[in-house]
């Protein structure tokens, strides 16, 4: 008969390099991984978490060599996964652009970006498992996880401090490709509507179009109309959670595939032509280098499953 666990403890973290400059909160996300995020904020509010023995907020920055106090909370177990990173080896053959600062992957439909939430492993850990822990490998941003294309991970903290910068100030343009329900009336239409997160009744996140919400601003230019469909592609000039989802059911032209903010009668419709998830595609990724300043742009070919879907429709099949 095994021992019981022992309870959890108090620890001290030293920052390091790679994690200077870095949110106190989205260190927590890492070093209390598996804790949900309401309870961090929680532990930051009580004053649980210190840095250098004082309290702090969720925006402190993190400087090299100071001291984090992680309370006695119960983290996820390490994941047997990871004891294998030959299993991850397929992740070499979808990346799309490679320097010495940063990687751009084409990330699949189906797989989270990080894990927790009831997810065991996610991208960047596989990348790290594949690369070793000490490559410094850190999301620039993040994609829903039924969303494929194109996704920066950053290999720095230059890097990494650098494409924030750039997403904060707009000066990276992300151009997605997706499906909605009903033919498009008219051209080119911008969004400018604010977004709120909550909850749906069920405990789910929801985001809503809301005056008290964060200023949200999406452009979107249709590129095939079909007879009850459209295929547009959404440059999204700020990066809030499900922002193109949201906007384009505000449009009235919900997302195919979109089981949150869609139909299910259009979905269920198109289930039957193949489509069988969200038809929502990071297809662009256009920026100067955050460390050489070269111009880049990235794009990621259609997947198969979508490209399919999209040619039945096409063919009123």
């Amino acid at each position: 008969m095994s021992e019981p666990a022992a309870p959890p403890s108090v620890r001290h973290v030293e920052v390091g390099p790679r994690h200077a400059g870095q949110r106190l909160d989205n260190f927590l996300l890492t070093a209390l991984k598996g804790v949900p995020r309401s309870r961090i904020y929680r532990l930051l509010r009580k004053g649980e978490v210190r840095v250098n023995k004082g309290r702090a907020k969720p925006d402190t920055r993190l400087k090299e060599g100071d001291i984090v106090r992680l309370p006695p909370v119960r983290t996820s177990a390490p994941e047997r996964p990871l004891t294998d990173p030959g299993r991850f080896a397929w992740l070499n053959d979808r990346i799309l652009h490679e320097d010495d600062s940063l990687l751009v992957i084409d990330k699949p439909p189906g797989l989270a970006v990080h894990g927790g939430s009831g997810v065991s492993v996610g991208l960047i850990e596989a990348l790290r498992a594949l690369r070793g822990e000490d490559a410094g490998l850190e999301l620039a941003h993040r994609l829903d996880r039924d969303t494929s294309g194109c996704l920066i991970i950053a290999k720095s903290r230059d890097a990494l401090l650098g494409l924030h910068r750039m997403l904060k100030e707009g000066d990276l343009r992300k151009t997605y490709l997706a499906l909605l329900v009903g033919r498009w009336k008219g051209g080119e239409r911008d969004v400018d509507a604010a977004l709120q997160k909550g909850r749906d009744v069920a405990g789910e996140k929801r985001v809503a179009v809301s005056e008290e919400g964060q200023a949200a601003r999406s452009h979107f230019r249709p590129r095939d109309r079909y007879p009850d469909a459209t295929l547009v592609e959404i440059d999204l000039h700020t990066g809030r959670t499900h922002q193109a989802r949201v906007h384009a059911a505000h449009l009235g032209h919900p997302i195919i595939g979109d089981e949150k903010y869609g139909d299910r009668d259009d979905n269920r419709r198109y289930r039957k032509l193949g489509i069988r998830r969200l038809f929502l595609h990071a297809l662009r990724l256009s920026f100067p280098h955050p460390v050489t300043g070269q111009y880049l742009t990235v794009e990621s070919p259609l997947p198969d499953d979508l490209a399919q879907g999209l040619d039945q429709v096409r063919h009123g099949a």
